[in-house]
């Protein structure tokens, strides 16, 4: 019953998360989930972690894990945080370092969880426009803010930004914090941690939910200068002391150490992005050009609820956003593998055949 429910929850408008039907023989291209296995070193890990030690706490500062993060970027493990996937990092940034008189700015299409914190936190913010191509345009960033942040690449449309264009947001905007959420970078996006050390008020958000295929084990980590990696912490600490338990450790170091499994499955993905576009584009697509493991593409003469209606038919799901109005014939799409990327073209084939 509502009326137990405190003020702020009565406020409050939830993320909604990509679907996960339960269904048989589905070509899912809907999460943005990696179609790749994790590493098999990842198996081995989880394995050895079975025994009595379960019944102990896990280490709270996941210090094996921070040291494996800070190994594979070359940076201090005191640059370092850790958290329960990289939403749970998000919202302690947006608590931590976010939360101030001035409103946060961000696009105005992006990543919908951005304003949920907003509203969870009580936090000002204002979006702001992408372009006529749906890019960002660091120039209007270039206003008093209580701190900045946007995917790169962005999601739902996939660009990239170039990281001269990130090092002059930085140079302009040095009294409050800028926070480059990197979910997507390792699909050939430019990543941010280099300047890291460089700009105090940086600070870069990773998941290995995406290029590492451990959307299931939920890690994810921050990298930033130690004042803001402190402010996480103290977050953390009056939150919950061990957001990662033991296999998600285990696992998330095996999975970062294998670095050969990681770019191998990143250049498949890749590919079949780059075929993906080619093949949509002969179907009368526009696609935006995508740095990520998804596409974000419209038809030139049918409604994007239209194609996504007609693809389920054919058990194979992608993402609509019905809103806002501006993407509403867009249809993201996520990046599966060479057979599954060939049924959709199939699948559209048919559906566009008068």
């Amino acid at each position: 019953m509502s009326k137990f429910w405190s003020k702020v929850v009565h406020e409050l408008t939830p993320y909604v998360p990509g679907e996960q039907p339960k269904l048989a023989n589905l070509v899912k291209l809907n999460t943005n989930e990696n179609p790749y296995g994790p590493s098999p070193k990842v198996f081995a890990a989880l394995e050895a972690e079975v025994g009595d030690s379960l019944r102990l706490y896990p280490d709270p500062t996941s210090e094996r894990l921070v040291q494996a993060v800070a190994q594979f970027y070359d940076v201090p493990a005191t640059h370092v945080f850790v958290g329960n996937g990289s939403d749970e990092v998000l919202a302690h940034t947006f608590q931590a370092l976010l939360k101030h008189d001035a409103p946060i700015l961000f696009p105005d299409i992006t990543y919908s969880f951005y304003p949920v914190y907003c509203g969870l936190y009580g936090i000002d913010y204002q979006t702001v426009a992408l372009g006529e191509d749906f890019e960002i345009n660091i120039a209007d960033y270039q206003r008093p803010n209580g701190g900045i942040i946007f995917p790169n690449p962005n999601a739902p449309t996939g660009r990239g930004l170039p990281l001269a264009e990130i090092e002059r947001l930085l140079n302009a905007n040095t009294e409050s914090v800028v926070v480059i959420d990197e979910a997507y970078v390792d699909f050939g996006a430019e990543s941010a941690v280099g300047l890291v050390a460089q700009y105090p008020n940086l600070l870069v958000t990773h998941t290995l939910s995406k290029a590492r295929s451990l959307a299931g084990l939920r890690v994810g980590y921050a990298i930033g200068q130690p004042h803001l990696i402190e402010a996480l912490i103290r977050v953390k600490d009056s939150f919950n002391s061990y957001p990662l338990d033991r296999f998600a450790i285990s696992g998330a170091v095996a999975a970062i150490e294998d670095k050969a499994y990681f770019e191998e499955t990143c250049r498949k993905v890749m590919a079949t992005r780059e075929a993906l576009i080619a093949d949509l584009q002969d179907l009368d697509f526009v696609v935006l050009p995508s740095a990520a493991n998804f596409i974000f593409a419209r038809h030139g003469t049918r409604s994007g609820a239209e194609l996504a209606a007609s693809l389920r038919e054919r058990s194979i799901i992608v993402r609509h956003f019905s809103k806002p109005a501006r993407i509403s014939d867009f249809l993201r799409i996520t990046i599966g593998t060479d057979m599954q990327s060939q049924a959709l073209v199939n699948a559209l084939k048919e559906i566009l055949t008068p």
